[in-house]
């Protein structure tokens, strides 16, 4: 379809992969609609952008659900339409269950799950009643398996695989595509900002995001996906093996996650 004018919404674009979709789309000539918590990094990205015009910065917490509608007022009254919804905020953990507040487990739950639930419950309408619409839902590896120190956040990726999974099925009659994007290890902030136990910030980038793709090249490998209306797909390297050895040989994967429980102390320092 490609993405030349077409109006597409991006949540969590004030850093990270949405700040690289931003850049990638922006280049492509799409009409952005710009949202995270943070306005003055939503300011930066902007003006990153070489075409900056068609940007409008529309600051939003998605845990708060009653300023989804206000925001979707002003997100068609800007552009008339919303093409595509790219649902990428998300919070990550870095924790032990028997060391996590069940206030932490809430507090990603609400991110990554019912505010992305809402934010597509509020943009949805528009899509109907337009006639076409495409939902993107940045999920991860760990939507699919669950590992030590991720107990919440594979929870709420999973979370995310079944309902948009139950949309698909729904909304297909309607004109309405969901894609849902898994990548691995992105070189970005997200183990920085990720909660640990006592829902304190991790404040330390882990090896293996470090050593990790390229946000650029992700975000490229994302639209694609988006443009092909791929219905799942997986981003990343080697990490993505762990997907096949779960579904083909489940065995063996418990066995070797089992394992990894031992070398937690290297992964707490991460």
């Amino acid at each position: 379809m490609g993405f030349k004018d077409k109006v597409i919404w991006i949540t969590g674009a004030s850093s990270g992969i949405g700040e690289h979709l931003t850049y990638a789309l922006a280049d492509e000539g799409a009409r952005l609609i710009l949202s995270s918590r943070n306005e003055k990094e939503l300011q930066r990205v902007k003006d990153n952008c070489q075409n900056d015009c068609n940007i409008l910065i529309l600051p939003l917490d998605i845990t708060d659900f009653e300023a989804m509608q206000p925001a979707v007022h002003k997100a068609v009254e800007a552009f008339g339409k919303i093409d595509l919804l790219i649902n990428n905020a998300g919070l990550s953990q870095r924790s032990l269950i028997k060391e996590t507040m069940l206030a932490v487990d809430r507090r990603i739950m609400e991110v990554n799950y019912l505010g992305t639930v809402a934010m597509t419950k509020a943009v949805l309408p528009v899509m109907l009643a337009q006639g076409h619409g495409h939902i993107a839902v940045v999920s991860s590896v760990m939507g699919i398996i669950g590992v030590p120190w991720r107990s919440a956040y594979a929870a709420s990726k999973h979370a995310l695989h079944g309902y948009f999974d139950s949309m698909r099925s729904e909304m297909f009659r309607d004109n309405i595509k969901v894609t849902i994007l898994c990548p691995g290890y992105v070189r970005t902030n997200v183990t920085i900002n990720a909660l640990r136990g006592d829902g304190s910030r991790n404040n330390q980038m882990a090896e293996e995001t470090s050593k990790g793709m390229d946000p650029t090249f992700c975000a490229r490998k994302m639209l694609r996906a988006i443009e092909r209306e791929r219905e799942e797909t997986y981003i990343g390297g080697w990490e993505l093996s762990a997907i096949y050895v779960k579904r083909f040989t489940p065995w063996l994967f418990s066995y070797v996650v089992k394992r990894l429980r031992f070398s937690a102390q290297g992964m707490r320092r991460r």
